[in-house]
C-alpha cells in the first residue's frame, strides 16, 4: 500500500522524549506501532483493518490502550502545545461537526417537570384574564 503514513525521523526524534519507558523484554519498534495507530485513527478504521505494515493489530490495540489509560496521549499533546509559542484561535463551523439532533437536550432527566413550558397556556389565560 502505497498510501500508508509513516512518522517521519525528525518527528520521532521530537516524540521520543514522551514515550513511557520500557521495562522488561524490549518492545516493538515504536515508530512502526505509533505510525499504525495514527493511521487507524485517521482513517476511522478497526483495528482489525490494520494495513499489515505496522504488524499484528492486536499489538496497535495493546499499545494504544495502555498508554491511553496511562494519559500518555494527552500527556504527549499537552507538552507539545507547550513547546510551542504560536497561540492562534481555531474556529471550526457547525457544519463539521456532527450532532445527534436530542443533543441539545440531554441535560434535561428524563421526565423532569418544566414549570415554564407545563403551564404556559395556564399563565397567557390567566394574564389575559386580569386585564
Amino acid at each position: 500500500m502505497s498510501n500508508l503514513f509513516w512518522l517521519t525521523d525528525e518527528q520521532m526524534a521530537r516524540l521520543q522524549p514522551y514515550f513511557p519507558k520500557s521495562h522488561g523484554k524490549p518492545r516493538v519498534d515504536d515508530r512502526r506501532v505509533l505510525s499504525g495507530i495514527i493511521f487507524i485513527n485517521r482513517n476511522g478504521l478497526r483495528w482489525s483493518d490494520a494495513p499489515r505494515e505496522y504488524g499484528p493489530p492486536k499489538t496497535l490495540y495493546n499499545r494504544w490502550k495502555r498508554w491511553s489509560d496511562m494519559g500518555e496521549f494527552a500527556r504527549i499533546m499537552n507538552c507539545l502545545a507547550a513547546e510551542g509559542t504560536d497561540h492562534k484561535t481555531i474556529m471550526i463551523d457547525a457544519t463539521y461537526l456532527k450532532a445527534h439532533r436530542t443533543a441539545s437536550s440531554l441535560r434535561l432527566k428524563k421526565g423532569a417537570w418544566q414549570a415554564d413550558r407545563a403551564h404556559q397556556g395556564w399563565y397567557e389565560y390567566e394574564t389575559a384574564r386580569c386585564y
